[in-house]
């Protein structure tokens, strides 16, 4: 008798025991590619995080921080928050970035455990991505920063800074951490699409997704991890059958050991974790939308999904008001350091918007209304304020957020275009001028449309050019015909052979143009351009390119794409009893620079 009863309360302490460590709840919330999008959008100047009186817009940091902090009070001890990169760049608020530190300092206070270091983090070159560091850290701190597969080059000194840094453990490769018992692993990786996106983090690059990820989970699974979580900012896409593929599909089918995979790059919103090798990958889209909540179970078992729940960042959350505070303190600097020496003012309302403008990188890229506003306001600009053009260029991947309907403020537009830094401290990425043949005019249309089919962020739209090309055309050779408007818009036929060798001036921003004078080494010497000044000297080093926009000043005064589109907005016509222009109907449904065409040449 007394052996049947200890072999039943051997029986009942056991199955308790399991149930405990089965019942052991780990509860993660998410975000990736947030891109400094502090206040709400759009248009910002909806934005009241204190009232909920059903304001349209989404995102805005002190709501996320305000979930994080009623997740945590109602999951203590159990909670970890986490980043998939690309937190920096995307509004005005990443100018005074490298001289104050303010956004990773921010993400410690608002609780951020883990975050990843994504290819825009490296925008303003890896020694003034440390610069940031080093004053989050003065401070109070960062979160924790992972860099699992970044390959520094000791031989150049460009990287020291970001070397050391490593060798510090302000960044890491990986990090181990204890929740209510378990050891929780976490490690990130930048994928080859984000590698090739990051042209100023050289000389650093990045090692292979799945070599590395093998290396660090061994790593840390010899350590005694009981779960492990990888950072990484590669991304998720559709195949041409529809079926999710893309570089974290393929890093959860090749390595063993993950047991979550926090998806960035690739801006993709997945409303339920999608299961690739039995491994689930979340991803929340891009700017602050939504924040994930997924709860993953640990027991005798391993480690296992148990639910996720999506959250729309929108003006039912409550916002934290210390984080509110230090963001509208921060807006203060940039009135006062960035905009007023410019003449601007952040919440300044410049035009109005009927219809919402939009670009679509997985739709139909050739129809997007806001591409072609903003070619055309380059063009506007350069041929009003600058030093002239015949054409005008823009790359879809450099529009980073839509013009939604209402009044369109200085920060709303600066959205638009958020990319890059040039050699004054206004933000954007400064405006280069060019010259080539109109048989050049015609590589580069073919070289752009034959990368936008696999990278979508290389469609390009034009301003004063027109081209038809037949997509399923040989390669290299889809283009029928161009067509360029003079002055007063007017269009007719370009000639594109050899034996014309009239030289046409083209502008765009520095990152592109760098990136035309690539072209050959792109497809290995089979289509050639050589970009030109306006003597036709080749020019050999493209920072010269660099568009003067007042030669009667000593230096270089550049011009900004985002610059060039209030310019362009300020000069429509404000209706009878409104104060500020708005928007022509013409961009509700504009004129295609780019159309497609049937048939054999």
């Amino acid at each position: 008798m007394k052996l049947i009863l200890f072999l039943l309360c051997f029986l009942v302490i056991s199955d308790v025991t399991l149930n405990g460590q089965e019942g052991k709840k780990i509860t993660i919330l998410h975000t990736n590619d947030f891109h400094s999008h502090f206040l709400g959008y759009a248009p910002e100047t909806a934005y009241t995080p204190f009232e909920t009186d059903g304001d349209p817009t989404v995102g805005g940091f002190a709501r996320i921080a305000g979930i994080i902090a009623d997740t945590r009070s109602e999951n203590p001890g159990t909670i970890l928050v986490l980043d998939g990169g690309d937190c920096h760049m995307g509004t005005l608020f990443q100018a005074l970035e490298p001289e104050t530190g303010f956004q990773l300092h921010l993400m410690k206070k608002a609780g951020y455990d883990v975050i990843a270091v994504g290819n825009h983090d490296f925008d303003f070159g890896p020694s003034r991505f440390v610069d940031m560091i080093e004053k989050a850290t003065e401070k109070g701190g960062t979160p924790v920063l992972l860099s699992g597969n970044s390959i520094t080059d000791p031989d150049d000194p460009a990287d020291d800074d970001f070397e050391a840094a490593l060798s510090a453990g302000h960044i890491k490769r990986y990090h181990i951490l204890e929740k209510d018992g378990i050891k929780i692993g976490l490690f990130s990786l930048l994928g080859e699409d984000a590698d090739e996106s990051a042209p100023y983090a050289l000389p650093i690059t990045f090692g292979k997704n799945a070599k590395a990820a093998k290396r660090l989970v061994k790593t840390m699974e010899k350590e005694g991890c009981d779960m492990i979580i990888c950072l990484s900012h590669s991304g998720v896409s559709r195949n041409k059958k529809g079926d999710w593929a893309g570089e974290d599909v393929a890093l959860a089918k090749k390595v063993k050991g993950i047991d979550l995979i926090i998806s960035g790059h690739t801006h993709v919103l997945l409303e339920e974790p999608l299961i690739a090798g039995g491994v689930p990958i979340v991803s929340v889209g891009d700017n602050g939308r939504y924040v994930g909540k997924i709860e993953m179970l640990y027991g005798p078992g391993g480690t296992s999904l148990d639910r996720y729940t999506l959250m729309k960042v929108d003006d039912k959350i409550g916002a934290d008001v210390s984080i509110h505070n230090a963001i509208e303190a921060q807006l203060e600097k940039v009135n006062s350091e960035i905009l007023k020496p410019i003449g601007l003012e952040y919440k300044e309302p410049v035009a109005m918007a009927d219809y919402p403008l939009t670009v679509e990188e997985h739709g139909d890229m050739a129809g997007s209304n806001l591409g072609a506003l903003v070619a055309d306001a380059l063009y506007h600009y350069v041929n009003s304020e600058g030093p002239g053009t015949d054409i005008a260029m823009m790359a879809l991947g450099v529009i980073r957020d839509p013009i939604l309907q209402g009044t369109q403020s200085v920060a709303d537009l600066f959205r638009t275009m958020s990319l890059g830094s040039g050699m004054d401290k206004t933000p954007g990425y400064g405006l280069s001028k060019l010259w080539v043949t109109g048989k050049e005019i015609k590589n580069v249309a073919e070289i752009l449309i034959f990368l936008s089919k696999s990278t979508p962020s290389n469609f390009c739209y034009y301003s004063h050019l027109r081209i038809e090309y037949d997509p399923n055309g040989r390669i290299f050779n889809k283009v029928r015909k161009i067509e360029m408007a003079d002055s007063d818009g007017n269009f007719s036929e370009l000639d594109t052979s050899k034996d014309n060798d009239k030289l046409y001036s083209i502008v765009a921003n520095s990152y592109m143009v760098d990136n035309l004078g690539l072209i050959k080494k792109k497809t290995f010497g089979l289509i050639k351009v050589e970009p030109k000044d306006a003597s036709g000297n080749r020019m050999t080093d493209l920072s010269v390119a660099i568009a003067d926009f007042d030669v009667g000043v000593p230096g270089i005064q550049e011009g900004k794409e985002w610059l060039a589109l209030l310019s362009y907005l300020r000069h429509f016509e404000s209706p009878e009893g409104e104060e500020i222009p708005v928007i022509p109907e013409y961009y509700r449904n504009p004129d295609r620079s780019l159309v497609t065409v049937s048939g054999k040449r």
